[in-house]
């Protein structure tokens, strides 16, 4: 049984703790709105970009002549997968949900006799995948010291991806991301980035049965818009992130505020009946002495 000391000690940090996970929550709750309301506006700039370019890969007649970033390699043997994540925890299951799809996806690949290689965006990622997953990372890359994430960081990842695929380092490009919902939701998502994947999406269908004449030819704004393509769809994964990094250590910071004021009020009850007895014990004592004069 603790002493009235230690349990007087333990409530009086259980609160210190509550006031940081409040501030945090409050925090996370100023950065949600900005933070979701660029996610949202960047989801049809890097959707329509991505049916430009599902449009363009219709009208090319000779697919053999297409961009490798388009058609791929013509083989699936190696495969690189960029796990985005945050640099920083407290923020509930949303490093280790993004990580769990990637992990599942990487033991498919193994099982099914091809090469992985890995490439972490984001220091979490790279603690949860290295332990397991150590050999095959082949780049890891954090920003740390950046407050916010801007197109510049994302063209930087692309332009490596890039630099990659043009050494023959691999024949297939995947980024593993959060995508927001809502506060309490974020969604794992696993979307292919090289080559372009055919849209199964009804809408997106719809938007590719529309006829564009383009000036110049395909190809040439293929050979612009294709590497481009690559940076906006990371960049949309870092702003999906970073909405679903501040709903979800939203919802963690005020679980962590409840749970410490239900502890609280339990050590409270406890100390109470501590101190009692404590106090009943005493008079006893006094009063047995009492007697015995």
């Amino acid at each position: 049984m603790p002493s009235l000391d230690d349990l007087k000690k333990r409530i009086s940090s259980i609160k210190s703790t509550q006031k940081i996970t409040k501030a945090m929550k409050m925090v996370a709750a100023a950065k949600l709105r900005k933070a979701q309301e660029s996610a949202e506006k960047g989801r049809p700039f890097s959707e329509k970009m991505n049916n430009i370019i599902l449009n363009l890969n219709k009208s090319i007649p000779d697919k053999n002549n297409a961009s490798k970033f388009l058609v791929g390699t013509g083989k699936e043997n190696i495969h690189l997968c960029v796990v985005i994540t945050a640099d920083r925890g407290l923020c509930g299951g949303f490093n280790t949900n993004i990580c769990r799809k990637a992990k599942s996806y990487f033991d498919k690949t193994i099982k099914e006799g091809k090469k992985l290689k890995i490439f972490t965006v984001g220091s979490k990622g790279h603690d949860q995948l290295k332990r397991a997953y150590g050999s095959y990372i082949i780049e890891k890359v954090n920003f740390k010291g950046i407050k916010k994430i801007t197109y510049k960081e994302a063209e930087k990842i692309g332009n490596k991806i890039i630099d990659l695929f043009k050494d023959n380092q691999f024949d297939v490009c995947k980024i593993f991301y959060n995508k927001f919902k809502n506060v309490i939701t974020q969604i794992p998502q696993v979307q292919q980035i090289i080559p372009v994947e055919s849209s199964q999406n009804k809408k997106e269908e719809k938007e590719l049965e529309n006829f564009y004449e383009f000036e110049p030819e395909e190809n040439e704004i293929l050979n612009d818009l294709l590497p481009r393509n690559i940076s906006t769809q990371i960049f949309k994964a870092f702003l999906e992130n970073a909405a679903s990094e501040q709903g979800s250590r939203m919802t963690a910071m005020d679980n962590a505020s409840r749970n410490a004021g239900d502890l609280v009020d339990k050590l409270t009850i406890t100390y109470n009946r501590s101190r009692q007895a404590a106090i009943t014990k005493e008079l006893i004592e006094i009063i047995s002495g009492a007697e015995s004069l």
